[in-house]
């Protein structure tokens, strides 16, 4: 059954009575391969077939030290830490991301802007874009919590009111991910399945997913035959390295329980030509902080 939101139909159905498995409907990438950018003809088909591009180096190391500064200020400030856009561990209190990131801070909306992220952008989506979502996410060592299995697509369309598949996500390391401390990992060729998940969305169920995902979670069994047939990717790298993934990638993250740190910038960028419309599955939007509303173009 497919439902229709302000005449757009629901080409991905989720939050149902049962998990339902839908084909992807949409191209991975937009934009034509003679589209202009930084991003080579082989990665792009490398990002087509796998959902995701890794790059050992998008900054340099004094970048990355100006921007491990900023965060700081960040996470120390009392004022950010009592902003709403602020996400704090259950347990140890400590922040865990700031969200709107780059409304927040001009150090990180200088980052959005750069050719060499927004520029990616573009090229990959095949249009302007702007930032759906944008945060730095902490990892402090000895127990900082990870983040469940999920595809971000299917809380965006949602809770969000994404119509469609035309939204890369850049996560840029600021401290080194080793395989030991919570780093990212991908089920390669997920995306080309979108798994609609069981269950009704909650009421602000945002105050919640943010701190332990529920609502919008695969079942152990889908998680099962989806790692069986995909497998995992862990995602390594220097402080200044970039993975970039599609919004559909089956994705999470482990507990860090080491002593080292791990720290990213994480930026959302979405078509121009797929604004959000009412959420397809949620009773209320989410706060726009979280989904943004200003379609307004990165320039």
């Amino acid at each position: 059954m497919t439902i229709t939101t302000t005449n757009i139909t629901d080409l991905y159905p989720t939050r149902g009575a049962t998990e339902v498995a839908t084909p992807r409907q949409d191209p991975v990438v937009w934009g034509s391969p003679d589209t202009p950018g930084p991003v080579p003809a082989g990665d792009l088909q490398a990002l087509e077939r796998d959902g995701f591009l890794a790059i050992d180096q998008l900054i340099a190391p004094d970048e990355v030290a100006e921007y491990q500064r900023e965060l700081e200020r960040l996470t120390t400030d009392p004022a950010i830490r009592a902003d709403e856009r602020s996400i704090v561990e259950p347990q140890s209190k400590e922040i865990r991301s700031v969200f709107e990131v780059h409304r927040i801070s001009e150090v990180f909306a200088k980052l959005v802007r750069d050719e060499r992220v927004v520029g990616r952008a573009r090229q990959i989506l095949g249009s302007d874009v702007y930032v759906h979502q944008s945060r730095i996410n902490v990892k402090p060592g000895f127990g900082a919590s990870g983040f469940y299995w999920h595809s971000d697509f299917e809380t965006w369309h949602a809770e969000d009111g994404l119509p469609n598949m035309r939204t890369i996500s850049v996560s840029i390391a600021l401290t080194e991910n080793y395989d030991t401390n919570g780093g990212l990992m991908i089920m390669p060729g997920s995306h080309k399945t979108f798994l609609g998940c069981a269950g009704a969305t909650p009421k602000d169920n945002y105050k919640k997913s943010l701190q332990m995902q529920d609502a919008g979670t695969p079942s152990d069994e889908a998680l099962t035959k989806m790692a069986s047939e995909y497998g995992i990717k862990l995602f390594t790298g220097k402080a200044g390295s970039a993975t970039w993934f599609d919004c559909n990638c089956m994705h999470g993250s482990g507990d860090n329980i080491t002593p080292f740190p791990r720290s990213n910038v994480f930026i959302v960028f979405n078509s121009v030509e797929n604004t959000a419309v009412e959420p397809f599955a949620a009773p209320i939007r989410r706060p726009e902080f979280i989904g943004a509303r200003d379609f307004t173009p990165v320039r």
